[in-house]
């Protein structure tokens, strides 16, 4: 399919581009100009086209837990958020740790997949922390990098050799950096608000030291470190300590933690639990300047789809976890760019440019000539509601239900296909 996309402002942050211009698309790449008449026209006057959005840390939950989330119907989600390539993590059942199960998942992506997914394998076998999967076996199968995710890696050691080993495949290890000693039972974030609700806290020194554990890991071997959803004013400082000091250290924070604090808890409502736990108003302002000053490199969703049933338990035994696809943009424009706290550029490259260029994920991220046609249109003026209703996501575990937004995704094109569209501004 060739698509002629005219009179639209072209944003492509990797290679500092900013304009008015045109799109060609032909071969599922981008060129320079058609060859022939296209078969679509799509006038995207007064729409803004960015490279397609990156999420580099999502939980699809096939295989095993069907009943909150698959691969057809996250990817669904993720399409209508305007992500083109999402960034699996290992947690399904059984785990992602042998090249089977690899391939079991991009095999289901190639047929039922919306958009493009790459998947992260295990660390360790079984996610135990104990022994050092077969990670060139795992990079062979096609993974992008290594996480325990939500079983952080204890053993100082066993993080130790991932960090090494990985080094020869240029893998980046994912860690989620949690003492689960120290979190234990916690169902919020530790504090004054924690105290007043009558729930277990989760102190930030919880995070903070193995951040710090992870850096001086990383420090230690040269290996390719990436700290998953940051959280607290504690661990942007220490990774802008560590890149200061050159350590090969990269970070994400997610949307709740710079748009929502642990005030929110306050009526038990178990959408706003996650992990890490909300935090204090000065977190969420040492995440706004992290991400300002280039601390924190990426913007994550950290999608983690819960059934209803699940989710209606009592606070502390509800699951953590909330779905972030279909409002990743939305937030990030009205909570950072309409507060000018990054202008559109900056705020784009955090997902696009930069995750793929940490996650190696080649021809993707940016609008150049000869570059796959993943591409997000943005309508900048759609004002609406965001209702339980319209989500696509199997899961409807959102803490940003009923909330008003301005800009939306107006189309979403993957691989040269337009894949889902807002409007009817499609001319053939």
């Amino acid at each position: 399919m060739a698509i002629h996309i005219k009179n639209i402002k072209i944003i492509d942050p990797a290679n500092k581009v900013n304009k008015v211009g045109n799109l060609f698309i032909e071969n599922k790449r981008i060129v320079a100009k058609l060859n022939y008449k296209p078969d679509v026209v799509i006038d995207g006057k007064g729409k803004i086209a960015i490279p397609g959005l990156i999420d580099v840390n999502s939980h699809l939950r096939e295989p095993g837990q069907e009943e909150k989330e698959t691969i057809k119907t996250g990817t669904t989600s993720a399409c209508k958020g305007g992500i083109t390539t999402v960034l699996c993590m290992p947690n399904t059942k059984p785990v992602t740790d042998n090249a089977p199960s690899v391939e079991y998942i991009l095999m289901k992506a190639q047929k039922e997949g919306k958009v493009n997914v790459f998947p992260i394998g295990c660390i360790t076998k079984g996610s135990l922390g104990q022994e050092l999967a077969e990670i060139g076996i795992l990079k062979k199968a096609g993974i992008v990098a290594v996480s325990d995710d939500g079983v952080p890696v204890s053993n100082s050691q066993v993080m130790r050799r991932a960090l090494e080993y990985t080094k020869m495949f240029g893998l980046p290890v994912v860690s989620h950096c949690e003492d689960k000693e120290l979190s234990k039972n916690g169902s919020m974030n530790a504090g004054k608000n924690s105290m007043i609700f009558g729930l277990r806290g989760i102190p930030r020194q919880s995070e903070e030291i193995m951040v710090s554990r992870d850096i001086m890991l990383c420090e230690l071997t040269g290996g390719k470190l990436h700290i998953a959803h940051v959280s607290t004013a504690g661990s942007v400082e220490l990774v802008r300590q560590a890149k200061k000091k050159g350590i090969n250290v990269t970070c994400e924070t997610c949307p709740h933690y710079f748009s929502l604090t642990d005030d929110s808890v306050q009526n038990y409502d178990t959408n706003f639990k996650m992990n890490p736990p909300l935090r204090t108003k000065q977190d969420v302002q040492a995440i706004k300047k992290g991400l300002k000053d280039g601390t924190i490199d990426c913007i994550a969703t950290d999608h983690a789809p819960h059934t209803f049933e699940e989710k209606s338990k009592e606070f502390d035994s509800a699951p953590f976890g909330i779905i972030g696809f279909e409002t990743l943009l939305p937030l990030i424009l009205n909570e950072l760019v309409d507060k000018n706290v990054l202008t559109l550029d900056e705020a784009i490259a955090k997902v696009t440019a930069n995750p793929a260029r940490i996650f190696s994920l080649k021809d993707r991220g940016n609008l150049a000539v000869g570059s796959i046609a993943d591409i997000t249109i943005i309508d900048p003026n759609i004002e609406y509601e965001y209702k339980k209703e319209d989500i696509l996501s199997k899961s409807k575990n959102s803490p940003f239900i009923g909330r008003k937004f301005k800009g939306s995704v107006w189309t979403t094109i993957v691989g040269g296909k337009i894949s889902w569209t807002l409007k009817d501004g499609i001319i053939k």
